[in-house]
């Protein structure tokens, strides 16, 4: 009962924050094109729309299969990110007024989610659907690369190796909580945090589409970063594991850029689209 009501309230505060973005960020005329389009635009994603939700289906029905791997390899590097990085999250939970905490535990669990799933409505009203087939093709990359780390990798949260430093706080506080995240992912899938690289991916294709959406660039950067200090503030996340999610999220991007333009045959010049964007990959330099 415990796990479907925060999922109920989880689920509650998404829609809430989805349906308030998206009538800040679009007007009804995008939606009644989107929908009129409807048949057309879902059949173009589809491929993409289905990959992803294969992968991560088979991604939840292999879950027990890749903790008995991991087990197995024994391959436990808690402690080499203990001493690379010492008490660097004990000294930030420390630097936090405790007055922050709820905010934190709040953009973890219900910022998160809300990340998500809000580019996927935009970007499916938007007039091109390139940024609706990049985003998904970045999730799928993201789950791939994190699945297999996190079996060939055990690692455990500076919550679970300093206990006497670093406190579970948002679990303490808000202990109903646990029972989502103990449901969809292990107290070892800490390397790297893919709370972090999901983050990173929504913020950077926000960016991308800012002239489009400019306020969802903006209330996206900002949750973005509150999601990523929120794994490190409440002692889930090591730093190292926030660096790896970084590079990771960013990577994403830019082969899902490539994998987007080579399969669909589209190229990302300013001059092929409706608002002068530029690809993620030629403004990062790549």
């Amino acid at each position: 009962m415990a796990l479907l009501t925060v999922v109920f309230v989880t689920g509650l505060i998404v829609a809430t924050g989805l349906v308030t973005t998206c009538a800040f960020s679009t007007s009804l005329e995008q939606f009644r094109h989107a929908i009129a389009d409807f048949d057309r635009r879902l059949v173009e994603i589809a491929p993409y729309l289905g990959v992803a939700a294969l992968f991560f289906l088979a991604k939840q029905a292999t879950n027990d299969l890749s903790l008995r791997i991991s087990r197995a390899l024994g391959w436990d590097i808690t402690d080499s990110l203990y001493e690379l990085e010492g008490l660097f999250v004990a000294d930030l939970q420390a630097a936090v007024p405790e007055s922050l905490i709820a905010f934190f535990s709040a953009m973890y669990m219900f910022g998160f989610p809300y990340l998500l799933v809000v580019p996927l409505v935009l970007y499916f009203v938007h007039t091109s659907s390139r940024h609706l087939k990049g985003v998904l093709t970045a999730y799928v990359l993201n789950y791939a690369v994190g699945a297999i780390l996190y079996t060939l990798f055990i690692a455990y949260g500076p919550r679970n190796r300093v206990p006497h430093h670093v406190s579970g706080l948002m679990y303490e506080i808000y202990p109903e909580t646990q029972t989502l995240t103990a449901a969809v992912s292990s107290n070892t899938d800490v390397f790297p945090s893919l709370h972090t690289s999901f983050a990173v991916v929504v913020a950077l294709f926000a960016w991308r589409t800012r002239k489009t959406y400019p306020l969802w660039f903006y209330v996206s950067s900002i949750t973005a970063t509150a999601v990523v200090l929120s794994t490190m503030v409440l002692g889930i996340h090591w730093l190292t594991d926030v660096v790896a999610g970084l590079v990771l999220g960013l990577w994403s991007v830019v082969v899902a850029t490539r994998v987007v333009e080579t399969f669909e045959g589209e190229t990302d010049a300013p001059s092929s689209l409706e608002d002068g964007e530029e690809s993620v990959a030629s403004e990062l330099g790549d």
